[in-house]
């Protein structure tokens, strides 16, 4: 996989990662990752490496500077890209100051709105992560509602999945609003992003994942409700879907 880049760093990460490239898992992922004409991955490259494997590169470059890594994110690469968000995530969680931690939260944005962060595990591996500078900002409620209400796919998802680290905190209204919001949202990536958000609220607060479902559980799209409920006893799943159904 031949590359244009000026930094010998991030030309060493790309090699690196291309010797470890499997055809069969490469062809796989090409499918699993939806990148057929038409569908949400179309027109992404793989290589064919698995996670723990790209991990394992993670940690060997884990220093590359912003730079380095912003370069290394533009890759038409996906692995390539996952290598870059995942050193960025490990940068942030290893941050000292509140100066190094908004810097690379605004990466993060800046490679989801540039269109570089463009699939779900992309977005899942950092943005529940680094969205723990969200703690850190006097407001986010506008860049939340400003990234929820996003014509692209990736950003709607990031303003979810960002919350994840509200909800550890146990500020849970937020993911709320934003589920509330997003019920109407026609992609299932979004229906399975914000029920997946809810069930962690459950698992945090029971009483507060109940009192939404008690509202919204006969309206939220199908798909959301079965993974806000997936942790309730069973007696419990079959009251809301029951609620679902009658609605239908």
């Amino acid at each position: 996989m031949t590359n244009q880049t000026t930094s010998p760093r991030v030309v060493e990460v790309m090699n690196t990662l291309n010797a470890l490239g499997n055809p069969v898992i490469a062809a796989h992922s090409q499918r699993y990752f939806k990148t057929g004409p038409g569908e949400y991955g179309e027109g992404d490259v793989f290589i064919g490496i698995r996670v723990p494997v790209t991990r394992t590169v993670v940690r060997q470059f884990k220093d590359l500077s912003t730079p380095e890594i912003v370069e290394l994110a533009q890759s038409p690469v996906h692995e390539h890209r996952l290598c870059a968000v995942l050193i960025l995530t490990g940068q942030f969680t290893r941050a000292k100051t509140v100066q190094q931690r908004a810097e690379l939260f605004e990466i993060l944005l800046m490679l989801v709105s540039s269109g570089h962060v463009n699939n779900w595990d992309l977005v899942d591996s950092s943005a529940p992560y680094i969205g723990a500078y969200l703690l850190e900002m006097p407001d986010y409620s506008d860049l939340l509602l400003a990234l929820a209400q996003s014509e692209d796919l990736w950003e709607r998802r990031t303003a979810v999945m960002l919350t994840a680290a509200l909800i550890r905190a146990g500020i849970y209204q937020p993911t709320l609003e934003l589920c509330e919001l997003l019920m109407t949202d026609t992609h299932d990536l979004i229906h399975k992003a914000t029920g997946w958000m809810l069930r962690v609220v459950g698992d945090q607060d029971i009483v507060v994942l109940r009192g939404f479902l008690d509202t919204y559980s006969a309206t939220m799209p199908r798909t959301m409700l079965r993974y806000a409920i997936e942790h309730l006893d069973k007696p419990e799943r079959d009251h809301y879907l029951k609620q679902k159904s009658l609605l239908a």
